[in-house]
């Protein structure tokens, strides 16, 4: 099932974070940078503040938390911010559903939706190429690690598609 978060969700979104970004991030762009990634993205803080204004959207199997997306926007351009799926639970369809929610809250004038992914995050990069998401741009780390270059990517969303 993918719903919208509500408030009492936001311990299980902050907890899956700890569980499933470390391991996840690690290995593509270093312990340092995962736990950044954890400790910056992944606070009660921010995602109390994302749920309740509404930008994050969660998997759930057997009542636990498998799957977070959220949103958000940078200028005018809307943007998914995360979107990740406990490992146990890939290839079951939550990705793409989970996408799909995200597109439902959008406002009917936006026309496009861009996400981002780190460079070393190829298994990203296939998957949101597959749901439609083409390389607009490549912002350089200022690390000079490529792995964490930032690929931006976007997809129309207008009505039509």
């Amino acid at each position: 099932m993918v719903r919208s978060a509500e408030p009492d969700d936001v311990e299980a979104i902050t907890r899956f974070g700890e569980v499933v970004i470390r391991p996840h991030y690690a290995p593509l762009i270093g312990a340092a940078a995962a736990d950044a990634q954890v400790r910056d993205w992944w606070n009660e803080s921010h995602v109390r503040e994302a749920v309740t204004n509404g930008l994050v959207v969660i998997a759930e199997a057997g009542g636990k938390v498998v799957g977070v997306a959220q949103r958000g926007q940078q200028g005018s351009d809307h943007v998914i911010y995360k979107l990740y799926v406990h490992p146990e639970h890939r290839r079951r369809g939550f990705g793409p559903q989970l996408i799909a929610a995200l597109i439902q809250q959008l406002p009917p004038d936006a026309g496009r939706l861009h996400i981002e992914h780190f460079a070393g995050n190829e298994h990203a990069g296939t998957f949101y190429e597959r749901e439609g998401f083409m390389v607009e741009r490549v912002d350089p780390s200022a690390t000079g690690n490529a792995a964490l270059d930032v690929v931006w990517r976007v997809r129309d969303v207008s009505p039509s598609q």
